[in-house]
Parts: C-alpha cells; structure tokens; sequence
C-alpha cells in the first residue's frame, strides 16, 4: 500500500517517471505586506472634506461622493444624505438637459458634439449617463468614457455613467442626487443621457428643464415606434445624421415630425416644441440646438414655468423617496423575508389570491414596524 506523502506515480510499476513531493500550504500573499497595505489605506474623508472638494471642483471628491450616493450601503447613504444637504443651497443655477432617442441614432456622438460646443463658449459640462445593465449578469459596460473620447478629455467636462440595474426609481434618485453634487461643484450644464425610448424616459422627464428626443430619417415610417408620451414629453426633436445622401430624407422627416407636433395640446410652458436636423458626426447644427435650449430657458423663466417646474419635481421626488425607502424596508425585513416564500407558493396553488397576498404580508409588516 502506498502512504499518503508519496505520489503513485513513484511507485514500481511507473519507474520512468518521477514526481517529487509538492510544498504544502503556500501563502499566495505576503503577509507583511498585506498588513502594510491595510495601514495605507486611507479613511473616508468628512463630510466637510467631501463639501470643501466639491465646491472647489475637485473632481476626484466628486466622484467619491458619487460613489457615496450610489452605494446600498447605510452608513454610505448616511453619509451622502449629509452632504447634499451642505450642498443644496449652492445648486438650481444650471441648465439641465434630458437627451434620449431610438437605438443607433447617435447619442453619444451628439452628446459630445454638443458638449464640446457648450465648453468652448465658456461652460461646465456634466454628463450623467444611465448605462443599460443586464438582466440576467446585473453587468454593465460603462462605455460612454469609450465612446466621447474628446469631452473625456477636457477638464470642464465630468462623465459619469451609471448602471440601470435595480429598481428604476432608485437609480433615477440617484442621478437626481448626483445632479444637486455636480451642480454645487459649478457645473453650469447637465445632461442626462437615457438608456434608449422606454420607461426610463418618465423618470428622466421628471429631473430636467428641457427634454430632447433624438431620431433618424430614412428608418421606414417616421413615426411607427415611437411612443406618444415621448414625442409629447419633448421639447424639441434633433434628427440626427442630415449628413451626405441623408440629407433630403432628413428634410421630410423634419416636416413629418413637425406636422406631428402640431397635433397635440399646447404644453403649460408656453414653448411650442421644434424640430431640428443636424450631423453630429460632422458637428452641424450643434449651434441652433444649443441657442433653442437657451431659448427655452429664457423664455419659461420669464413667464415663471421654470421655477414653477422645478417645484413640482422637488415634490414628486419627495414623493418618490418615500416610495423607494417604503419598498426597500419591506422586502429588507426579516419577517417578510422569510413568509413571501410561503405566501407565493400559496398563490400559485390558488390557495389565496395575490391581492389578499400582497394585503396579508402588508397587515404583518405595519403590525410589525408600529410596535
């Protein structure tokens, strides 16, 4: 029999080979120097750090604090509620831009086009960017720092995306929150980049001033696709691409979605919404969208609509948060937790219906938390 230290392979029968005896339990990490590096690693910064960076522009704070906001963690979230709180008396001055279109119709490339535009007249630029996510991996390619490569580059310029995965009114409050941090670190104008045409474009519509919906000519049918909430959310429509031989297709969708926007009611801000073409690749028109924005801008402050706007959104938010933090408390819940699995296999056996479900596992969570 062959003891347990040796290899079988040393035995007799395979005497043209020799294994020596392996080293036992090899650290993979120096320890030294592990503990060296424990030591090194620097301490959250105070709040009052955070608040001083961020109004001085220290754009690695910012992002810190970004990080803060974004992070399911309670102390983290602590922590961030106290320096929005410091900041929000030095945020409302900027500009803030929704953009969202179809698939393919060059966001990023406008979005860079644009910014680039805004930064050589003088501004500060920051782009929130909701990355899509997964659904199953939860993974997130955060390309957009790829993909504007020029704005990436400029020191007026703050790129951050974020991925949509979770619920979307978290990460919505999020971006809202972020917006109050870029906004107290002085940049004048903020634009949120939505993942594509769908439900994200609600939330979005509810943080910003103006709401640009980016198309395409020479898609088949102008208008199939194209919901009509969306098109009635938007200010203005930029279709992308008038470039080359897609120039003249660009000019009747122009008229298309013009005509279209003439169908619905007058909006409450007294702005009639517009259409623009332009070529992001080749940064025409980048201009006229930018002096419409600014249009807007002066013309709803006059007549009170965009102070009166961003009112209502503080309150929808306030609204909101309470909805989030209601939902995340629940399901967070030990008891609750441990009895939807039970209450789920009861619906699926018709045992119960899912509203007197939903109502039973509500009923024990309020019992539960008025104690």
């Amino acid at each position: 029999m062959i003891q347990d230290d040796h290899h079988v392979e040393n035995s007799e029968e395979f005497k043209h080979l020799n294994v020596n005896k392996g080293v036992e339990n090899v650290e993979t990490v120096n320890a030294a120097a592990a503990k060296r590096f424990l030591k090194k690693k620097r301490k959250l910064p105070s709040v009052d750090d955070f608040f001083e960076g961020i109004r001085k522009g220290d754009v690695t704070i910012l992002s810190q604090a970004v990080t803060l906001v974004e992070s399911a963690r309670p102390d983290h979230q602590k922590i961030a509620q106290e320096i929005i709180e410091r900041c929000l008396p030095y945020t409302g001055n900027s500009i803030r831009l929704g953009i969202t279109g179809v698939p393919g119709a060059g966001k990023s490339t406008l979005i860079e086009a644009l910014g680039m535009h805004i930064i050589n007249q003088g501004g500060k630029l920051a782009v929130l960017a909701i990355d899509p996510s997964s659904e199953r991996s939860k993974g997130s390619i955060l390309g957009d720092k790829t993909r504007m490569e020029d704005l990436a580059a400029e020191k007026n310029a703050y790129i951050r995306p974020s991925p949509s995965a979770g619920s979307l009114g978290g990460v919505a409050r999020k971006t809202r929150e972020t917006i109050i941090l870029c906004e107290a670190a002085g940049y004048d104008t903020i634009f949120i980049e939505t993942v594509g045409v769908g439900q994200s474009e609600t939330a979005v519509h509810s943080m910003v001033d103006f709401f640009l919906l980016i198309m395409l000519a020479g898609a088949g049918d102008e208008l199939q696709g194209i919901k009509r909430g969306i098109m009635e959310m938007a200010d203005a429509i930029a279709i992308n691409k008038a470039d080359g031989n897609n120039i003249q297709k660009a000019g009747l969708a122009k008229t298309e979605y013009t005509n279209a926007l003439h169908l619905f009611p007058p909006t409450q801000s007294g702005w009639i919404p517009t259409v623009q073409t332009c070529s992001a690749l080749e940064k025409q028109g980048m201009a006229d969208i930018w002096n419409m924005v600014k249009e807007y801008a002066e013309k709803t402050k006059n007549n009170g609509y965009f102070s009166q706007r961003r009112n209502e959104q503080s309150q929808y938010w306030m609204f909101e948060s309470i909805n989030e933090n209601l939902k995340t408390n629940f399901y967070h819940n030990s008891n609750i937790a441990s009895l939807i699995d039970t209450y789920k296999q009861k619906v699926l056996n018709d045992e119960i219906s899912s509203f007197s479900a939903a109502q039973e596992l509500l009923n024990i969570y309020f019992k539960e938390t008025i104690k």
